[in-house]
């Protein structure tokens, strides 16, 4: 009878754990929301060679032959549009490694000129950061400050959408303060796909979530 009765709750536990585990993502208590499943890139498009490893990180490793910048459609973009967002993620980079974060990108063919760019380059200890510089808003302006750490370490980033306001917070000081409308890239919609860049070198992603604005 005893054995029966622990054969049971065993039974139930393990009926409970796998219910749970097929939950979806949930938001926290500060209204983040993971991106990410943790296994999948459900919701997202590529056609690069983006993949998830053990602990939900985000890793691009580009395969033989691939280079450049011009591949749009490699980029890992999610399939569906934000407006005023706040985004979270940490990422790291390569010795000389770059990559970006796209925002409210309105052609996915077209990131570039439909959409605006924080950027995420090697450039840990550069004295006086440009826009195309790690935490520039590329075409737009420099960070005010580099807060950029050695490749192979961990960044963290907290970019917030607002109309046309944007802030980019980069591990723990504000780097950026821009009105869009004062800047090259007042065409830009107020919404748009999320994406991250693939220049054919090695980056990593990981606590990707997002926080909808109303």
């Amino acid at each position: 009878m005893f054995k029966q009765t622990l054969l049971i709750g065993l039974i139930a536990a393990m009926a409970t754990f796998s219910g749970a585990t097929l939950q979806p993502a949930r938001g926290d208590d500060s209204g983040f929301v993971p991106m990410f499943d943790g296994k999948t890139l459900q919701g997202w498009k590529t056609t690069g060679n983006w993949t998830v490893q053990p602990g939900g990180v985000i890793a691009l490793t580009p395969r033989p032959g691939e280079s450049g910048w011009q591949r749009f459609d490699a980029y890992l973009m999610t399939t569906r549009k934000y407006k005023d967002f706040v985004i979270d993620l940490e990422f790291k980079i390569a010795k000389e490694g770059n990559s970006g974060v796209f925002l409210r990108v309105g052609n996915r063919r077209e990131p570039v000129k439909t959409g605006f760019e924080v950027q995420i380059l090697d450039t840990h200890g550069l004295a006086n950061p440009g826009n195309h510089d790690c935490g520039g808003v590329i075409s737009a302006t420099a960070p005010n400050k580099n807060m950029a750490k050695p490749a192979g370490q961990w960044n963290h980033y907290t970019i917030t959408c607002r109309g046309r306001h944007v802030q980019v917070v980069m591990n723990g000081t504000q780097i950026i303060d821009l009105d869009l409308d004062q800047s090259p890239l007042k065409d830009r919609p107020n919404e748009g796909y999320i994406g991250f860049q693939d220049e054919a070198k090695l980056v990593w992603y990981r606590n990707v979530r997002i926080k909808e604005l109303k």
